[in-house]
Parts: C-alpha cells; structure tokens; sequence
C-alpha cells in the first residue's frame, strides 16, 4: 500500500500510531508533503529522529519542504534507483527516501511529477529568533530548468503532482488566516507553479505547507489526515 499526508515538523507520534493501526509492512510506503523535520536540526536531535523513524516499519518519501535541510546538503546522504528514478538516501537509515526536486517517479501505477519548496512566511521571525531557516527552501533556477525538461519528456502529461506549496491560483485563502500586509512575502514559487498548472496534464495535484486538510477541484491538501496514495 502506498499513503499520503502533510508535514509532520519532527513530530511522528501520528506516523508510529498509523503504523500500528494499518500493521504495515517496510514494503509499504507513505508520502510526506514536505517538512518532515527529518533534517532540520543540525544536532543529536536530528540522529534522534532518523534512528526512531528506522524502527517503524514503513518506508518514507520525503518531499522537500521549506523548514529542513535539503539532503543533497546533509553529510552521509547518497543517490540510489527507488521508483523509476533516483532518491537521496542515507545508508544508515534505509527507509527515508528523499527524492530529487523536478524529477519524474513512478510511485504505484501514478507516473509522478516531485516538486518540493517553498518560502518561508515566518522567515523575519525565524530570524530574529534564531531559529533554522534555510537559503535554498525555494526551487532553485536549475531545479526550475529540471522540471521543465522532465514535463517536455513526457508531453507534460503525469498522473500526480506532487508539491509542497502550490500554485498561485490554487492558494486556500478561504482556509488560511490573512498575513500582516507589511511583512513582504515571496511569492515567487506559487507564481511559478501556476504556470506549470497551466501547462500540465494530470489527474491529482497535493501539496501540504497550509496545515490544512481540504480538498477543491483537482487539488488535495493534506497535514493531519492520511489518505490512500495507490493500492
């Protein structure tokens, strides 16, 4: 069986009770819509949460989100072949897949388009506070490049999307509380992927990023609940 559902920020109290609840299997796999928090500390902590996530037994794919790391940054991850294409995996932790940002998969029977990033709206506090924030959360102009190349391989026709945010037309403004107008936001990756909604062929688009559970018209967002990907 293959899941989904949205951030989890370091938490997987909700990941280990699914688990027990469904009585998975390593074999089976669950999306993250981004910001797992596998990767955001730099510390012990980050250890920490690997070593209990490689004692449940499911298999995890990490999109990339905006409050984490990217893998390709992170000592001790390594490219390997996982769903008909390639994901950052730690050897130590064999179950957390991390794949490539643009890159196609075939996850199940879904041919799969993998878009993570976004910016962070609470970057000015993070800062102040000096917490995590990192420079490259959003798609970089090469990652931008390689998505572009991977849809004009397949006619820009997949089954799924899968993002972090979403496109710009797609924002749930009717589910999100309003943002302080004074504090400048970059909206630069939803305008982005609204111009590859504009362009794709696809049947389900998810992102996670709002902490919302909502669905309309061909967009699924997801944060606690979790949804079957493909059977």
């Amino acid at each position: 069986m293959i899941w989904i559902t949205g951030d989890k920020h370091g938490e997987f109290d909700s990941v280990e009770a699914f688990c027990r609840k469904w009585n998975t299997r390593r074999e089976d796999v669950l999306i993250i819509l981004g910001d797992a928090g596998i990767n955001y500390f730099s510390d012990d902590r980050a250890t920490e949460i690997k070593a209990f996530l490689a004692t449940l037994p499911i298999t995890l794919f990490c999109v990339h989100g905006n409050h984490e790391a990217r893998p390709e940054s992170v000592p001790g991850y390594q490219l390997q072949a996982a769903f008909g294409g390639q994901v950052y995996v730690d050897p130590h932790y064999p179950n957390q897949l991390f794949p490539v940002d643009g890159a196609l998969y075939q996850i199940g029977s879904q041919k799969t388009l993998v878009i993570g990033g976004a910016y962070s709206v609470d970057k000015y506090f993070r800062l102040a506070h000096r917490w995590a924030w990192f420079d490259d959360e959003q798609p970089s102009d090469a990652i931008k490049a390689r998505t572009e190349a991977a849809l004009e391989s397949v006619n820009w026709c997949v089954d799924t999307v899968l993002s972090h945010t979403c496109p710009k037309s797609q924002i749930p403004l009717e589910k999100v509380p309003p943002l302080n107008p004074e504090i400048p936001i970059d909206t630069s990756t939803e305008e982005w992927l609204e111009t590859l909604r504009q362009r794709i062929t696809c049947s389900r688009w998810y992102a996670g990023h709002f902490h919302i559970d909502y669905w309309r018209d061909q967009m699924t967002f997801l944060f606690e609940q979790f949804n079957v990907f493909d059977a």
